[in-house]
């Protein structure tokens, strides 16, 4: 029940702008039926403030409702595209298609005392995150990563 009342959102916010908008008529209609200002007063008052609240209420539904509608269609995507990557084997074929170093090949990612692969997930190689071209490392006293075992000055560790 709670979720076929949520799809008449618009609907019913439609209905009240429209009521809302009878209600400022008939309030201005009454109005324009005295001459005497006085006793115009009440009728725009009355009519013109209930109306605008009224209208303001059923505009209000009609946002939500599509804020809804969109929030909707963005999960259903968002489903879709997780179902498209779990199908063509997760971020592996992402990581394949970009190369082991993520497409930086050349450069390393430097820490404090060590440097990473550009794909090493330790916490020291985010923190300290520079790219540094592979060349600058021999003559910095930085370690390689025992984790990631990144390229070594001529040769390449196999990861473990």
């Amino acid at each position: 029940m709670q979720n076929h009342l949520g799809k008449l959102g618009g609907q019913l916010g439609v209905l009240l702008c429209l009521l809302g908008f009878l209600v400022i008529f008939f309030g201005w209609n009454g109005a324009a039926s005295s001459n005497f200002v006085p006793a115009q007063f009440p009728y725009l008052l009355s009519g013109g403030i209930a109306g605008l609240a009224v209208v303001v209420v059923g505009a209000a539904m009609i946002l939500v409702q599509n804020h809804r509608a969109d929030l909707a269609r963005m999960e259903e995507a968002l489903e879709r595209v997780a179902l498209a990557v779990e199908r063509q084997g997760g971020g592996a074929a992402v990581g394949a298609a970009l190369g082991a170093t993520g497409g930086l090949d050349g450069y390393v990612v430097a820490g404090a005392a060590s440097y990473h692969r550009t794909d090493c997930t330790l916490p020291e190689a985010r923190t300290e995150a520079h790219l540094v071209p592979l060349t600058d490392i021999p003559g910095s006293g930085l370690e390689p990563c025992r984790v990631c075992r990144p390229l070594q000055f001529g040769r390449i560790s196999a990861p473990v």
